[in-house]
């Protein structure tokens, strides 16, 4: 649906002379293109012409700003009624856009006319820029909101790779499960893929075989000096040799489904390496984490190491969170449809009122003063808006074409014209 204002002089006579010949141009029997509506353009502050002609370049980008932000509330507003299944009901003061256009006044109230025009848009632009503001604000709260729903259903509905595995394993899957984590030994959980389940059973206990450093000194070539104080310290070369973490025959199988398995485990979580003396200064020792490396190497493996504990009481939990999340997400929802259903009126008002005032600072700029000219609504009849602009530029001028050197390749006719779509 296409709209097109269009303003002319009155050439010293009526508004309604001028109101009958752009009715006889493009609304009438002989020329049908369009349906005509009156337009309402109240008399406002003119000020000087270079304060007029510095509005009318910022007008168009104040214009366009405006419009986006009234198509982003209403994509806004759109995209929430997919989930309802009910059509949007996005008014402008309690009906819809066409009709609030057709019968478009001026809001004296809300925009005062005697008001100098920069004013006047710096508050109209000001509104929206505050809705759009306020808007980003509740989109990125509502899109965070629902990742969290997304992510706890796919947890709750996942295989054993991605499921919170507090809301799949059972007590009887557990029950044969022994879970160590102290301070030198850890039992983790790995999900493997189907397919990979016999490598990964034949070769688990050699998995980051360069990870743990087993050299010292070798007794069995001279179990005499078994005991004594042969090499220590940093007199022993530890990563000499090198291993494995996983504690050899810890494997188990804890559960399966049609995509992965799930193992237990041990692995050495970690290791103290002595101190030693430096001359006469002791230089302390310290503990090597042997887990991360390990979460490491079965990743690039492509084996999935789960971060669990086992809580038997968190499945209700998890049920009950999601729910609540779900209840969340929904309360959210129905409070943003609202405020779209409030603010797109506000925002549509604000940008009918920034059209308003661009027919005006044109018109005086292309007419001059005293202000003197009449503007109207045409609502193109479908398929005709190229014809309805040709009939206006045979009416009132020559036919309309892109000049060159024009800003943005904008058509240039002799009268006023801005066309739009709601």
């Amino acid at each position: 649906m296409s709209y097109q204002i269009v303003a002319i002089s009155n050439e010293k006579g009526t508004p309604e002379q001028a109101y009958k010949k752009l009715e006889m141009a493009a609304a009438c029997p002989r020329a049908n293109f369009a349906e005509m509506f009156k337009f309402e353009v109240p008399s406002l502050m003119v000020g000087t012409l270079d304060s007029l002609i510095t509005l009318s370049d910022e007008l168009g980008k104040t214009d366009s700003l405006v419009e986006a932000i009234v198509r982003k509330v209403e994509k806004t507003g759109h995209e929430l009624s997919i989930y309802t299944g009910k059509k949007p009901e996005l008014t402008v003061g309690g009906v819809p856009a066409t009709r609030y256009i057709q019968q478009f006044a001026w809001d004296y109230a809300k925009y005062p006319n005697r008001r100098p025009l920069k004013e006047l848009v710096s508050l109209i632009s000001g509104g929206v820029s505050a809705i759009d503001e306020e808007l980003k604000q509740l989109g990125t709260s509502f899109a965070d909101k629902m990742a969290s729903l997304s992510d706890a259903k796919r947890k709750k509905g996942g295989n054993l790779m991605v499921a919170d595995l507090n809301d799949v394993l059972t007590a009887e899957n557990m029950r044969n499960i022994q879970v160590h984590d102290t301070e030198y030994l850890k039992t983790i959980f790995i999900a493997v893929a189907k397919g990979a389940e016999q490598e990964f059973t034949s070769k688990y206990e050699s998995l980051g075989n360069d990870i743990v450093g087993y050299g010292g000194p070798d007794w069995s070539v001279n179990p005499n000096e078994l005991g004594t104080a042969v090499k220590y310290g940093n007199l022993v070369d530890r990563l000499g040799k090198r291993g494995s973490p996983v504690v050899p025959g810890s494997i188990n199988l804890v559960k399966e489904d049609n995509e992965s398995t799930l193992f237990t485990i041990t692995i050495l979580k970690s290791m103290y390496e002595p101190g030693y003396y430096e001359g006469d200064e002791f230089i302390p020792g310290n503990k090597v984490d042997f887990e991360e490396d390990f979460v490491k190497t079965c990743r690039e493996r492509r084996y999935i190491v789960r971060q669990f504990e086992y809580n038997p009481n968190q499945s209700s939990n998890s049920a009950m969170a999601l729910e609540q999340l779900q209840v969340e997400v929904d309360g959210m929802r129905t409070g943003l449809t609202r405020w779209c259903k409030t603010h797109y009126g506000e925002a549509f008002v604000a940008w009918m009122h920034i059209k308003v005032i661009r027919v005006f600072v044109e018109s005086v700029l292309r007419y001059g003063l005293p202000v003197d000219f009449t503007a109207v609504l045409y609502k193109a009849l479908k398929g005709k808006e190229d014809e309805l602009t040709h009939a206006l530029d045979k009416a009132f001028g020559s036919e309309g074409e892109v000049h060159d050197g024009e800003d943005d390749g904008d058509e240039y006719h002799d009268f006023v014209l801005l066309k739009f779509e709601p």
